[in-house]
C-alpha cells in the first residue's frame, strides 16, 4: 500500500502531466500513409497517430488534446468533431468477399468506406459511383457510405466524361424553373423590333466555324476603304435576353464557361438561346454587338466603334470550305467572294503587323482525336491550323483589342485579361538563365512590353541551338482576369480582353455588359474582383476536369495500342523534372511519364539545361527517345513509360574511342 509521500508524488505527477497538455481546435491534414497531422489555427502542425487518424477524414475540424511524448515531440489525441466538410464524393466500388466498399477519389484519403447492404443501390464490383457519408468514424473508426448514384463502369460509353463531370460537379442540365421562365420571356419579348438598334442587315456578313457548330457567336464582313479596310465583327448578343437579377444569370455565372470534353459539350447557356435565339444563324435576323474597325494598309488597328445592331448572316461557312477557297480549289464559294477576299487581305495585313510589332503564338503541331461509338479514341490524326482558322483568329484579336481599349478609355472595372510574363518569384532565376543562354536578352527589361517581346524573339530565333523558348516556360505565369487594365506580355500588348464568345464564356458576357453600359451612358462598374475570382476558380476547375478526362481517354488508347502494335514507341521529351521526364509519342501526341528514380544509374538534374544526366545517358527537352509502355496508374490514369535499352546514350568521344581500340 502506498504511503502518504508516494501518493503525494503521484498526485503531483498527474497534475504536472495535466498542466503539460494543451487543448485546441485544428483541421485534419491527411497523407498517403495511415497517419496525419492536425493543423492548428496558429499554423502549428501536430502529429496524429494511425489509430487516432482512423476517427477522422481529411479537412475535418476537430477538438484535440496535444500530449508530449517521450522523444520531446507532440502528438494529438482526438477529443471530438466540430464539423466535417466531406458530404458526397465520387469513387469506385470494390468487392472484398461479401463486403462492399467504395474507394473514394479524394486526395489524402486512401482508406475504403464500407457500404452496408441497404445503401448499395444495386452497385456492382468496379462501378464508378457518387456516394455520401452515411456514418462518420469519430466514435469507433468505422465509417460507412451510401451510394447516391451509379455513374457506370469501364464499358459505359463516355465514362471518362461522365465521371469527371460528376466528380467536379459540373452542371449538365437546366432547372425546369429556368427553362420555363426563359420560354415565357422569349414569347413576349421582341427586341428585334427595337428602334434603338442600328440596321446592318445590308452588310454581307458570313460566319466561319467548324461544320458542326450550332452556337455561332460571331460573323465577319470587310470592305475596302480609302486608307485600307473597314472590318466588321458581329458578335451574338445574349445580354439583351438575360435580365440582370434573373435565376438564369446567376446560373451562367456559376458555370462560367461552356465545357468542352472530347465528344461532348456542356453549354453555358440553354440551347434555346445559344443555338436558336442568339446564334448568328444563316439567313436569320439577329441581335448583335458589332465592332466596326478601321485597319490601315500596314495592318494597324485604328479608330473603332461599338454598335448595338441587327445583322443577317449570308452564309454559315466551314473552316475547310473557306480554306479550300483561299487555296483556289473551291469555286462554290464564289458568291461570297466579296467579303472573303477583303477578309483575307485584312488578315494578311493584321498578321504581318503583329508579326513585326507584337508577338504571335507559335504554330505547334496539334492532333485530332477521332472517337468511336463507345466514345473512346479510335485513332489520332495530325491537325495543322488552317489558313481560315488563322483568318478568324486575327479578326477576333483585333476586336478584342478594341474592346480592351474601349473599357480602359472609359474607366471600366474590367474584365481585362492580363499576362505578367515572368513570375515575380522567378525573375532572378530567369535573369541567370538568360545570362547563361542568351546574353543579349539578359540586357533587356523583360518587365516592359517591348523588352519581353524582344526577349521572346531572341529565344525563338532559328539560330538558337537549344530549345530556349520551351526551356523558359517554367519561369512564366498564366494569364489572369483583372478589374484594371494591365500588360498582356504573351501578346506584347498594353491592354487586352475577350469579347467575341459571349455564348460560351461568362467573362466575354461581362465584357458585353460593360461595353453596353457605356453605350447607354452609365458607369461601367458592373464587374468586381470577387466576381472575377469566382469565374477564375470555376475555369480552373473546368480545366482540371477536362484534363482528367483527356488523360483517362489517352491512357486507354495507349494501352490498347501497346497490345495491338507493340509496347515500343518513338517519342520526344516534352518536359523535364528532377525525377524523370514527360515523353510525347510522335505518332499521336499522347504523353506519359518516364520515372528515373529507380533506375540503376543515378541521374543528376540540371535546371539550367532542362536535362537529366547519368554516367552513360542524358535526356533533354525535344530529344528523340525510344520508350516502352509499362502500365497505367490506377486512379490518376497516368501512363508510365520505361526506357528502351541504349536510348539516351551519350555519344562516345574520340579520345574514348582511341582508348577502347588500344585496349
Amino acid at each position: 500500500m502506498l504511503n502518504q509521500n508516494s501518493l503525494a508524488q503521484l498526485k503531483g505527477l498527474k497534475t504536472q502531466m495535466e498542466a503539460e497538455k494543451e487543448y485546441a481546435e485544428a483541421v485534419v491534414k491527411g497523407t498517403q500513409a495511415r497517419y496525419g497531422f492536425a493543423v492548428l489555427d496558429d499554423g502549428r502542425e501536430v502529429f496524429i497517430p494511425p489509430d487516432e487518424m482512423l476517427k477522422v477524414f481529411p479537412n475535418d475540424r476537430i477538438k484535440i488534446c496535444i500530449r508530449p511524448s517521450k522523444d520531446n515531440k507532440t502528438s494529438a489525441n482526438i477529443e471530438g468533431l466540430v464539423n466535417s466538410p466531406l458530404t458526397d464524393f465520387t469513387g469506385r466500388c470494390v468487392y472484398k468477399g461479401k463486403a462492399v466498399f467504395v474507394q473514394p477519389d479524394l486526395p489524402q484519403l486512401s482508406r475504403w468506406l464500407f457500404i452496408p447492404p441497404k445503401a448499395r443501390n444495386g452497385v456492382k464490383n468496379g462501378d464508378y459511383v457518387r456516394c455520401a457519408v452515411l456514418r462518420h468514424p469519430i466514435r469507433d473508426g468505422r465509417p460507412q457510405a451510401k451510394v447516391l448514384s451509379v455513374i457506370g463502369d469501364d464499358d459505359t460509353p463516355g465514362i471518362a466524361n461522365l465521371y469527371c463531370q460528376s466528380k467536379h460537379q459540373l452542371a449538365n442540365s437546366w432547372d425546369s424553373s429556368i427553362t420555363t421562365a426563359l420560354e415565357q420571356q422569349l414569347a413576349s419579348f421582341q427586341p428585334l423590333q427595337s428602334s434603338q438598334r442600328r440596321d446592318l442587315t445590308d452588310l454581307e456578313f458570313v460566319s466561319i466555324d467548324a461544320a458542326k457548330t450550332q452556337d455561332i457567336d460571331d460573323a465577319l464582313y470587310a470592305e475596302i476603304s480609302s486608307e485600307g479596310w473597314t472590318l466588321y465583327v458581329a458578335i451574338a448578343d445574349p445580354t439583351a435576353y438575360i435580365e440582370m437579377d434573373s435565376e438564369l444569370r446567376s446560373d451562367i455565372a456559376r458555370r462560367a464557361s461552356s465545357v468542352y470534353f472530347h465528344g461532348e459539350i456542356l453549354p453555358m447557356l440553354p440551347e434555346l438561346l445559344s443555338q436558336d435565339t442568339c446564334a448568328l444563324s444563316e439567313g436569320a435576323d439577329r441581335l448583335a454587338l458589332v465592332c466596326k474597325i478601321s485597319v490601315s494598309d500596314a495592318g494597324e488597328v485604328g479608330c473603332f466603334e461599338f454598335i448595338e445592331a441587327t445583322v443577317r448572316s449570308r452564309a454559315k461557312l466551314s473552316y475547310y470550305a473557306v480554306d479550300s477557297y483561299l487555296a483556289g480549289n473551291n469555286d462554290e464559294l464564289m458568291s461570297h467572294a466579296t467579303p472573303l477576299e477583303s477578309l483575307y487581305q485584312v488578315y494578311r495585313a493584321l498578321r504581318e503587323h503583329r508579326n513585326e510589332h507584337e508577338l504571335v503564338m507559335e504554330n505547334r503541331r496539334d492532333y485530332r482525336w477521332i472517337l468511336n461509338d463507345n466514345k473512346q479514341i479510335d485513332h489520332v490524326e495530325p491537325n495543322e491550323k488552317l489558313l481560315s482558322q488563322k483568318l478568324v483568329e486575327e479578326c477576333m484579336v483585333a476586336c478584342n483589342r478594341c474592346a480592351a481599349r474601349f473599357l480602359s478609355e472609359n474607366g471600366a472595372s474590367g474584365p481585362f485579361v492580363s499576362h505578367p510574363g515572368f513570375r515575380v518569384d522567378r525573375k532572378k532565376e530567369a535573369k541567370k538563365f538568360l545570362s547563361m543562354h542568351a546574353p543579349d536578352a539578359a540586357e533587356l527589361d523583360f518587365t516592359a512590353v517591348q523588352g519581353y517581346r524582344d526577349t521572346m524573339r531572341i529565344l525563338s530565333a532559328p539560330e538558337q541551338t537549344l530549345p530556349l523558348r520551351s526551356m523558359v516556360n517554367r519561369f512564366l505565369t498564366r494569364a489572369t482576369l483583372s478589374t484594371h487594365p494591365d500588360f498582356h506580355m504573351g501578346m506584347a500588348l498594353g491592354v487586352y480582353t475577350n469579347c467575341t464568345s459571349p455564348l460560351r464564356k461568362y467573362a466575354d458576357f461581362l465584357t458585353h455588359l460593360q461595353i453596353k453600359s457605356v453605350l447607354h451612358g452609365n458607369t461601367p462598374n458592373l464587374v468586381t474582383p470577387e466576381m472575377l475570382s469566382k469565374v477564375s476558380a470555376q475555369l480552373a476547375l473546368i480545366r482540371t476536369a477536362t484534363q482528367e478526362a483527356e488523360r483517362w481517354l489517352a491512357s486507354v488508347y495507349l494501352a490498347s495500342q501497346a497490345k495491338l502494335t507493340g509496347p515500343i514507341f518513338t517519342a520526344t521529351v516534352s518536359h523535364v523534372i528532377s525525377s524523370g521526364f514527360i515523353a510525347q509519342v510522335d505518332k499521336n501526341g499522347l504523353e506519359g511519364f518516364v520515372d528515373l528514380r529507380n533506375d540503376p544509374e543515378k541521374f543528376s538534374y540540371d535546371k539550367w539545361q532542362a536535362s537529366l544526366t547519368s554516367t552513360t545517358r542524358r535526356f533533354a527537352l525535344e530529344q528523340t527517345v525510344e520508350i516502352k509502355f509499362l502500365r497505367v496508374e490506377q486512379g490518376t490514369h497516368q501512363v508510365l513509360f520505361g526506357l528502351v535499352p541504349d536510348t539516351g546514350l551519350k555519344p562516345v568521344t574520340e579520345g574514348k574511342k582511341e582508348e577502347e581500340v588500344s585496349d
